[in-house]
């Protein structure tokens, strides 16, 4: 064989070599992990819609890209991933403790969701859970535990969920909806909201406001929540009016058992989660010798509502409907 022989056949097993190799290292990238196949109505989020801005409670946040691992560090925020079908993303969730368990058409979701800790979500758990964006209730990511600067010197975007309006609280369900790409589903979830509260807001329209006290839980006193709490807003829809809705300092405050007595309210709103039970609650209240002495408690006015209800998420219109059929079961009977 000549040298011009060999020399062809050596460049044509060296073309067939390189060919070979390229395929195998197509096919390497082709095994790598796929994104999370999320339903989502045929909505497209392109590369080219980010970076995007969003202007969350005073604070610039920034996305570049399509989150992928997401904690949800609250049941209010947990169950709005759910309700958007978003659920897929979520690698982790807390405050269980706080939860009585999802809305039944969510339970599926939300049950499958990873627990990244049944309470309070722990600065480890946050820092190791390598999610890329949490969406976290303002007094679960703060200063006493693990604080924004930290999380996102850790590569994670934070959006704070802090609403203390409607607007505000359709505003961030419209701001997760454009980051992940499902704004249609937001826009129709925000619709739908409104359309339910104004519902009952028609229904109650003529009645004399139900004064209500709101009770999470007893001590040196009642604690209870303020005019700028969100549950306050919900209330005044569902046709009630929060007695201590004139304190305005913190969100948060307890009261003495003598001035709620001075108050005189028609119905108590017992929130429900974990511990003490509603019936631990209702038998503190009757024992207690300031509060025995209430109309309402002597009627046994009493109302439920289970505490994630009542947090900014996807509850508004239910919570508001759930309240109103509690303080009006006239006008809710079937």
């Amino acid at each position: 064989m000549n040298k011009r022989v060999v020399a062809v056949l050596l460049a044509g097993v060296m073309a067939v070599s390189t060919l070979t190799a390229c395929g195998s290292q197509k096919t390497e990238e082709t095994a790598a992990p796929e994104e999370p196949q999320v339903e989502n109505d045929g909505q497209e989020t392109s590369d080219s819609a980010y970076p995007m801005t969003f202007d969350n409670y005073g604070r610039e946040v920034t996305i570049t890209q399509k989150p992928q691992k997401v904690l949800t560090l609250g049941p209010n925020c947990t169950e709005l991933f759910a309700a958007l079908g978003l659920g897929d993303y979520v690698v982790g969730r807390s405050l269980i403790n706080h939860s009585r368990g999802p809305l039944p058409e969510y339970a599926d979701v939300v049950d499958n969701i990873p627990e990244l800790n049944y309470s309070s979500a722990t600065r480890e758990a946050i820092l190791t859970s390598g999610a890329d964006f949490i969406y976290a209730l303002d007094w679960e990511i703060s200063d006493e535990g693990c604080n924004i600067e930290e999380v996102e010197s850790y590569g994670m975007n934070v959006y704070v969920n802090s609403a203390t309006t409607l607007e505000e609280q359709y505003q961030e369900i419209l701001d997760i909806g454009k980051i992940f790409g499902v704004e249609e589903t937001a826009e129709a979830f925000v619709e739908d909201q409104k359309t339910r509260i104004a519902a009952v807001q028609e229904k109650v329209k003529d009645q004399e406001p139900v004064k209500v006290l709101v009770y999470d839980s007893g001590n040196d006193g009642v604690f209870t929540c303020s005019g700028t709490n969100f549950e306050s807003l919900l209330v005044g829809f569902a046709g009630g009016d929060n007695i201590f809705k004139d304190l305005n300092e913190k969100q948060w405050v307890t009261v003495s058992y003598e001035e709620v007595l001075a108050r005189n309210p028609d119905v108590i709103l017992i929130h429900d989660y974990d511990s003490p039970s509603v019936e631990e609650k209702i038998q503190e209240i009757k024992s207690n010798p300031t509060l025995s002495q209430l109309d309402c408690v002597k009627n046994e006015r009493f109302a439920t509502i289970t505490l994630e209800s009542v947090l900014a998420g996807d509850r508004m219109a239910y919570a508001v409907e759930s309240m109103a059929s509690e303080f009006y079961p006239e006008l809710f009977t079937k």
